[in-house]
């Protein structure tokens, strides 16, 4: 999908970039597929629970297909649709028993292409086979973590893993952040490269293509007077005069408050 440049008739348009949605074959989602999205924006009870955050244009969540269970069913592709809730396309796929479902697009999928899930599924894009079946070198998104519970990693806009060793039932997956991770070689995945590689290309222009998306201004605490921010006050511009906090005086580098996962014994390579 290419990028448009604007002509700058107006300061908003002078640097913003979109995307060409010439793969797009339709417009309107299918109803059966789509749920209403409350905009709760980060508020409890009307209070604000996560900072910079609000607003955003009125849209519905498509349900989206991530555990591809229905196993040796073929399906066709009917449509590729945009989706405002994520940076790649959605394919809307229909099954040769009747029943329609959405699934991320990957690059190189086309109207009136026949995909499947199974064990002996065909190595083309959009097809989706468990990782002990994959080939080493190929790419691949949607990846599970636990056989049966869906794809959870690999799943934005131009995001692609590759398959680079196997050992027993695991086998070794390189992420896009480069980290080298051991999965179990029951658990699925698809084939290919996520679709709309642009999106990561994008320029938003304005502010106010921001707050479309959900994003409200976030203010630097030194900007702030010393009662909203421990960085704040001071004459005319100051650095923090501190280790860097958080408003709340929480130390922002060294401590981290994130609990401990048990997936550490998986990864065999960290990203850094």
């Amino acid at each position: 999908m290419a990028l448009r440049v604007f002509k700058p008739t107006t300061p908003g348009q002078r640097f913003k970039t979109g995307l060409v949605f010439g793969e797009l074959t339709k417009t309107r989602p299918e109803k059966s597929l789509v749920v209403p999205l409350p905009r709760i924006s980060g508020r409890s009870h009307g209070k604000i629970t996560a900072r910079g955050r609000g607003g955003r244009h009125k849209r519905n969540y498509r349900l989206l297909d991530f555990k591809r269970d229905k196993r040796d069913i073929p399906s066709t592709v009917a449509a590729i649709e945009y989706d405002p809730n994520r940076t790649a396309n959605i394919a809307l796929l229909h099954y040769a028993d009747g029943e329609k479902r959405y699934i991320l697009a990957p690059e190189g999928l086309a109207v009136g292409n026949i995909i499947q899930t199974g064990e002996k599924a065909e190595i083309k894009p959009g097809n989706c086979l468990p990782l002990g079946k994959i080939p080493v070198g190929t790419a691949i998104h949607n990846i599970e973590l636990i056989a049966g519970s869906g794809g959870q990693i690999v799943r934005s806009a131009g995001a692609q893993a590759t398959i680079a060793a196997k050992e027993g039932h695991w086998v070794h997956v390189r992420l896009p952040s480069k980290e080298l991770r051991k999965i179990h070689s029951a658990c699925y995945a698809t084939i290919g490269q996520v679709g709309n590689v642009d999106s990561k290309n994008i320029k938003t222009g304005k502010a106010g293509r921001s707050r479309y998306l959900g994003f409200r201004p976030h203010v630097r605490g030194v900007a702030m007077d010393p009662g909203s921010h421990p960085h704040g006050g001071g004459e005319g511009r100051s650095g923090t005069g501190m280790n860097p906090k958080t408003r709340w005086g929480k130390p922002v580098f060294g401590k981290t408050r994130r609990r401990k996962k048990p997936s550490g014994k998986f990864i065999l390579k960290r990203r850094k």
